[in-house]
């Protein structure tokens, strides 16, 4: 269970930095992320709309608790890295504008894996989240 804990806090701090770090210029809608959305050809009104959106995002992954929320928090996070990535290839971008993408998917992934891992760890019987014949679940 440790171990799991670990490699769960791990892909997920590394997530939620990737994720923070992009979400802070958007929702401040830094002369960057402004750049970047034109280049593509998007609006810029969606600029804050999906800063705010990320903070939200990355919130409900690190707060304990609430697993329907984190849930939809990992697939709109999912989404909107899938989206960025096929947005930058098709707005004519070379591989190395790209290509990182990918690592912050698989950190997205790892993250999703090893929370539902820790999950299933802490319900199995002899784990000590079980109290009074329940299960407790705990991030």
């Amino acid at each position: 269970m440790k171990k799991t804990k670990i490699i769960y806090w791990i892909f997920t701090g590394l997530f939620a930095f990737f994720m923070l770090g992009s979400a802070i210029p958007d929702a401040l809608v830094m002369p960057v992320a402004v750049g970047g959305f034109k280049e593509m050809g998007y609006p810029v009104y969606l600029i804050p709309f999906l800063g705010v959106a990320k903070i939200l995002g990355v919130i409900a992954i690190l707060i304990p608790g609430y697993p329907r929320i984190k849930e939809w928090a990992y697939a709109g996070l999912t989404f909107d890295l899938i989206g960025a990535t096929y947005s930058i290839i098709n707005s004519g971008k070379s591989i190395g504008n790209w290509a990182p993408m990918f690592i912050i998917l698989f950190v997205a992934a790892g993250s999703y894996i090893y929370y539902h891992k820790k999950l299933k760890e802490s319900t199995q019987p002899g784990s000590d989240n079980l109290v009074g014949g329940t299960v407790k679940v705990v991030n």
